[in-house]
């Protein structure tokens, strides 16, 4: 044997351990679970409620400590998502073999990967994964490197040929060297840079985040202020009074429901899409897509299967299209370890030749008909290898034929045929069948070859690509398609499945800077030859010009993109890096699920933006209530309690049933304008009518505060009312309804349970008084809502 391919010796693998040149996983970890837990239960939002739950359990009023139950259920949430989300990530695993064959000590044993150390001779067969970058000794194979970097041709490997780790071995034996290990291997570095963490880019939750910003600014001081107000004037004795009336009037101002709702929609559209065989591992992605204004596509497993197909023979001259279609077929079936393209052309006649015991599958027109096939013996075969670029084989009789690429096959004679392959070449790979007068003893081509006919094969393109990809012009999205593989090639694909501009490609070999890169963004729809580094500048490119971007893909090379884009979406079958980094999918492989994620997107934002309004107007209504009862002579109207009682049936029950309606219309505007906007017409007018009712009821009616706090309890739910029924024009069954057991909730909660709300009796002149204030809260209410409706649609024309 060789020296060189003895191995390692025991003493020199010690060695290397001993140094750690070993092939450990060495990438980037991902929080612990205690980090998570931690971090989401430490958060401002938690602390501000806590701390106003331990001034209102001081009182002994432990019915108003209820708000806490949304608190905590938002947190748990928040834990179980991300933990499923590190358990996701933490899986992330280029490198899919667990076994590999090394020479050490001259002999042949089975390690495990991470036991291979720096030098190890490894052994690689067909449908082996490279388990660390490596340098090929000896022997030949070809490798397929599209899962890294996304060209879809088998690349020739021989001694002093580079392996990458995470390619496969499509054909042949290699004895290779290891050059890197652990953290240093390609797979492992891209591994890394897809565990790192990366914010969630969702308007919804910044949105949210600012409205909790703001109000964590203001709620404590403001507060204080009020208490001061409210106890230390002398106006109340009770300190309890005191606490429970500040408490009421900052948790009112907190919208924690909101963020419940939020989660609760978006986790209803994660078990919608899943039945539609999409997997959501990231819920603000959802909404993040139905905002995309650019996807970027990879054209291997998004718009093509990853599998090749014959798309059509074409005989030349007075060629005989049986002899064409036996030939072709004979020749590709003749080779003990076929390649794809060889493959390609055995399932293409395979279909329409009869095996025994095989059921008949029906086929497409463009197939050969049974007569035309015939499979000839062979009597000698010269393989394919990547110096000649083709194959041979004698047939029993004599004949003899080859098949390959054209310019090798036919060398100075490729002019007769030069314009006819470049035409089949636009979107396939071509090769040409000649006859042969025989080969020598070292295989070589005996004669002049004579062309008969060409064999056009290409990437199979999905069946509903096209489809899916007009779904997307109709709705303004701006499509490009980003790929390894030759433009050319892609640039023909995408026509084919519709893409505007296609014909716009570019070979990023050509773009030798980032600002070349930067400018090609915005110029080309298709590039072609893209590096897994220039797919991710690409990306970011897009956003750097205030585009939304989405990326499809399937390989290594789409990981680093996919971590970069705004939205991130896999297919199944692709590899674990990119699967496992994606935040969304396609369990079935099918392109044609995203427009129902989008829709899917679509309702969720849309109906959020409707029930947002009903969270806010609490929020407004107790932010501007605080400030005016700091100036006027009375104490803060609600207690915890109750308002507790005006969130649950006026704004959760409500905002969860609108939420989960279906909705298609396009998104439009930003969230908290749409939202604020919505609030403020209910806010306005209940402000207005509490502050009215106190205004009487004190100076004018002799009202105590329990009673006045009873009408601004129920004129604000009646308000609130309000709001519902002009969300839910046009009225539908479920809606009706809605209204009904709104209003019924809250008469159930006054009349059976008054003394939990604190609710009492009417008074012949509660009763007036609350009607009067009820009845002008309807036209206040339309006026204010007609008047910022009409404002809002012409801004959002203007920003058109």
């Amino acid at each position: 044997m060789d020296k060189k391919l003895e191995g390692l010796s025991s003493s020199d693998v010690a060695a290397r351990v001993a140094r750690g040149q070993v092939n450990v996983d060495a990438s980037v970890k991902t929080r612990s679970i205690k980090q998570i837990v931690v971090s989401n239960v430490c958060t401002l939002f938690n602390a501000i409620n806590l701390i106003l739950a331990c001034f209102v359990f001081i009182t002994g009023s432990y019915k108003n400590m209820l708000f806490m139950i949304v608190i905590v259920c938002n947190t748990a949430i928040g834990i179980i998502q991300e933990v499923r989300s590190k358990r996701t990530t933490d899986r992330l695993s280029i490198i899919a073999s667990s076994k590999v064959d090394v020479m050490r000590d001259g002999a042949r044993q089975e390690i495990s990967v991470d036991e291979v150390v720096l030098g190890d001779i490894i052994v690689l067969g067909r449908g082996d994964q490279v388990p660390s970058d490596s340098v090929v000794v000896h022997g030949t194979c070809d490798v397929n490197e599209s899962l890294l970097t996304g060209e879809s041709k088998l690349v020739r490997k021989e001694a002093g040929s580079e392996l990458m780790s995470g390619s496969f071995v499509n054909a042949g034996t290699v004895y290779a060297q290891v050059t890197h290990v652990g953290a240093d291997n390609y797979a492992a570095k891209i591994s890394a840079e897809a565990k790192e963490h990366k914010a969630v880019n969702s308007e919804i939750m910044n949105s949210l985040n600012g409205i909790i910003r703001f109000v964590s600014i203001i709620i404590f001081p403001l507060g204080a202020i009020l208490f001061a107000r409210e106890y230390f004037t002398g106006a109340y004795i009770e300190l309890n009074d005191a606490i429970l009336s500040s408490v009421a009037a900052l948790v009112g101002m907190i919208p924690e429901g909101l963020i419940l709702l939020t989660s609760t929609v978006l986790a209803v559209a994660v078990v919608r899409l899943s039945r539609s065989k999409v997997l959501v591992q990231q819920l603000y992605c959802i909404e993040t897509l139905a905002r995309v204004d650019t996807l970027c596509l990879d054209k291997t497993g998004t718009i093509t299967t990853g599998k090749m197909e014959v798309d059509r023979v074409v005989t030349l001259g007075d060629c005989d299209e049986g002899e064409a279609n036996g030939a072709f077929y004979s020749i590709a079936d003749a080779d003990e370890d076929p390649n794809e393209t060889a493959q390609a052309i055995i399932d293409y006649y395979q279909d329409v030749i009869p095996q025994p015991g095989a059921v008949r599958h029906s086929r497409r027109r463009t197939k050969p008909s049974d007569r035309s096939v015939k499979k000839y013996g062979i009597e000698r075969v010269i393989p394919f290898s990547s110096d000649k670029k083709w194959s041979g084989a004698v047939f029993e009789g004599g004949a003899s034929y080859v098949m390959g690429a054209a310019q090798f096959v036919l060398g100075k004679d490729y002019a007769t045929v030069k314009n006819r392959v470049e035409e089949l070449a636009q979107n396939a790979r071509v090769m040409v069948l000649a006859r042969v007068d025989g080969f020598d003893d070292e295989g070589r081509i005996a004669g002049r070859p004579q062309p008969l006919a060409l064999i056009a094969i290409k990437d199979q393109i999905r069946s509903t690509a096209a489809q899916t990809i007009q779904y997307f012009i109709e709705q303004g999205v701006d499509l490009k398609v980003i790929s390894g593989d030759d433009p050319r090639t892609v640039s023909g694909i995408a026509q084919i499945v519709g893409i505007p501009h296609a014909d716009a490609y570019v070979d990023a070999t050509t773009l030798l800077s980032d600002a070349a890169l930067e400018n090609a963004a915005t110029c080309y729809q298709v590039f072609g030859r893209v590096t897994p580094e220039q797919k991710k500048k690409l990306v970011l490119a897009l956003q750097k010009e205030g585009h939304t971007v989405a990326m499809t893909g399937d390989g290594v090379n789409d990981v680093l993109a996919l971590k970069a884009s705004d939205c991130s979406v896999a297919m199944a079958a692709g590899s674990d890096a990119a699967r496992n980094v994606a935040q969304l999918v396609l369990v079935n492989n099918d392109f044609a699920s995203m427009p129902k994620v989008v829709a899917e997107g679509r309702r969720a934002i849309n109906n959020l933006q409707r029930s947002a309004s009903l969270f806010l107007v609490k929020t407004v209504l107790s932010m501007v209530l605080a400030v005016c009862f700091i100036i006027l002579p009375w104490q803060y109207p609600f207690q915890p309690i109750q308002m507790t009682l005006i969130s649950a049936f006026t704004i959760g029950l409500p905002s969860f049933v609108l939420a989960l309606e279906p909705n298609k219309d396009r998104i439009k505007g930003k969230f908290l304008v749409n939202v604020i906007v919505r609030s403020l017409p209910g806010s306005i007018t209940a402000i207005l009518a509490v502050l009215g009712l106190n205004i009487v009821s004190y100076t004018t009616l002799g009202l105590d505060y329990a009673q006045v706090s009873t009408m601004c309890v129920l004129v604000t739910a009646w308000v609130g009312l309000l709001l519902i029924v002009r969300l839910s024009f046009p009225f539908t069954p479920i809606r009706a309804a809605l209204i009904v057991v709104v209003i019924g909730g809250v008469i159930l909660g006054s009349t059976v349970f008054p003394s939990l709300f604190g609710i009492e009796p009417f008074t012949q002149s509660m009763v007036v008084a609350f009607a009067v204030a009820a009845a002008i809260a309807v036209p206040v209410f339309n006026l204010l809502y007609q008047a910022f409706g009409s404002w809002h649609a012409k801004r959002q024309e203007e920003l058109v």
